[in-house]
């Protein structure tokens, strides 16, 4: 059991529903930051790093987002629903235009490949968790 689970489930206030997405949301989203900054690193470790600024950019702001929501998902109490999926929002869209972004480079770079399916994972796992809020 994963530390945000035993968390979820020790916290007096427990969400009713849906603490399987909540979960898989924050895991994605704490993953996604994570990759995002080591996909940003490495780009700054390449030869053509001319090529890859707005890659780096995009790692970088998706990142931001990504922990943002981690930190306001993780937060079980008075939840405000219009703000998390405020946030759930802005999260689709970045990891969407990262993940985009880091597609157009995996054929070369492997780290760009990973970047963009932990993108794509958080990006589904924010939609799921939005559509049942």
């Amino acid at each position: 059991m994963s530390y945000i689970e035993q968390m979820f489930e020790t916290h007096p206030r427990k969400f009713a529903q849906n603490e399987g997405l909540w979960v898989e949301s924050i895991t994605a989203t704490w993953s996604c930051a994570e990759s995002c900054v080591a996909c940003a690193d490495a780009c700054l470790g390449e030869d053509q790093v001319e090529m890859l600024r707005r890659c780096i950019r995009l790692c970088l702001d998706c990142a931001e987002v990504c922990e943002v929501t981690a930190r306001l998902l993780t937060r079980q109490t008075e939840t405000d629903n219009s703000l998390i999926e405020a946030q759930l929002q802005a999260c689709i869209v970045a990891c969407q235009v990262c993940g985009v972004e880091c597609e157009r480079h995996s054929s070369d770079m492997a780290h760009c490949e990973i970047c963009s399916i932990a993108c794509h994972r958080c990006e589904k796992a924010c939609q799921d968790l939005s559509a049942k809020l």
